[in-house]
């Protein structure tokens, strides 16, 4: 592919920074967003720094580092990481993480990425979430890497093939490492499962020998655990009208989303990085496999790291224990876990404007999904 072939795709480079930002500081959203994260102060501050950034990391130095770490300390109670002895700064990965919320699974590597002086990763989001020239512009100002996923089944092959040559792309020519959910879409149901289509898609810019064609990307499992799921009430809402009909979003759902994610509160938050499968995937004997047994096997490893890192918190040892009617867990949560769960709960019910036993169910297994899933290992 030609150097241009990538351009819907990918994200904007130091010139085209320097043309977006004006444009961004123009935007009154943009300015309804900063009043929301920084006082008049703060404000005039971060404004200055991002008028004069001239490259990418410049840029997400001056507004994204001071915009996460704002909401951070709006609505978690701070974030733990841990894994990152796991990589090294001379190496460029393909960060293989769970999605839990659309902007701040990518937006807190990064952040942790930005404040360790590590490479900040560049990050594949949907078309769909491009709901308005602000976030096109912040985003591919962000090292976002748009991915679509309409179109005829031609389309959608090209469509794969082209980011999948992109991601390669960058790790091997522009010294780029790349985060990509490990599925399509959130996991709205807590259950972390990594999609084979998407490690399908990782190797359609190789050759026949897909074991060492994978291995050249360097995966990295990656575990978000939020001690309050981001948008719960919003994901069951959605998965319980799922169950009789075909579910239709809205036109504003995924900004809503997007919204909701970032202003609701969160609890805390820990960052798992895993270690890269490469050795993993080399110790496979594919000579009497098919490729996607291969593929499927490949994925079972990305998902036993991700279930032995996810970090567990009171809210998913209560969860289990309410949906199991049992006190197995007990020693692991306290009065305040269950207050703020029930509440959270009942937000869910009037939100969704139904309250049964489904509704329960779909709810705590939200939150007891990644322990069950341990469980399992």
């Amino acid at each position: 592919m030609e150097e241009h072939e990538f351009d819907e795709i990918r994200p904007y480079n130091d010139q085209e920074i320097r043309s977006a930002i004006p444009r961004i500081l123009a935007d009154n959203a943009f300015h309804h967003m900063m009043d929301y994260l920084f006082t008049p102060e703060k404000k005039k501050i971060v404004i200055s720094n991002v008028k004069k950034a001239n490259n990418i990391t410049e840029f997400q130095r001056a507004l994204t580092l001071e915009a996460v770490l704002s909401i951070l300390d709006k609505t978690t109670e701070g974030i733990t990481h841990s894994g990152f002895e796991n990589i090294n700064n001379l190496t460029n990965y393909v960060y293989l993480g769970t999605h839990r919320d659309i902007v701040l699974d990518s937006s807190i590597l990064g952040l942790v990425h930005l404040i360790l002086d590590y490479k900040i990763p560049q990050s594949v989001w949907g078309s769909n979430l491009m709901v308005s020239p602000l976030v096109v512009d912040l985003g591919k100002s962000n090292q976002m890497i748009t991915v679509f996923r309409e179109g005829s089944p031609k389309e959608l092959l090209l469509n794969s093939q082209r980011l999948s040559t992109y991601i390669r792309k960058s790790i091997a020519e522009l010294n780029k490492s790349v985060w990509i959910a490990h599925r399509k879409g959130r996991a709205k149901n807590g259950f972390d499962k990594t999609d084979v289509s998407i490690l399908k898609m990782l190797t359609l810019s190789g050759d026949t020998d897909i074991k060492s064609w994978l291995t050249q990307l360097n995966i990295v499992p990656v575990a978000m655990s939020y001690e309050w799921e981001p948008c719960d009430s919003m994901k069951v809402r959605e998965i319980y009208l799922s169950m009789d009909s075909t579910y239709v979003k809205s036109d504003d759902e995924d900004l809503n989303s997007m919204i909701g994610g970032l202003t609701g509160e969160k609890g805390r938050i820990h960052l798992s990085l895993g270690t890269p499968i490469n050795n993993e995937i080399l110790k496979i004997d594919n000579r009497n496999i098919n490729n996607n047994e291969f593929i499927s096997m490949v994925a079972e490893i990305v998902d036993n790291q991700i279930y032995n890192n996810y970090k567990l918190w009171p809210s998913n040892y209560l969860a289990y224990d309410l949906l199991n009617n049992s006190t197995e867990f007990n020693n692991n949560y306290n009065d305040e876990t269950r207050v703020i769960l029930e509440n959270r709960y009942a937000q869910t019910t009037k939100i969704s404007q139904h309250e049964n036993d489904d509704i329960r169910k779909i709810f705590l297994l939200l939150y007891a999904n990644p322990l069950i899933n341990k469980l399992k290992l």
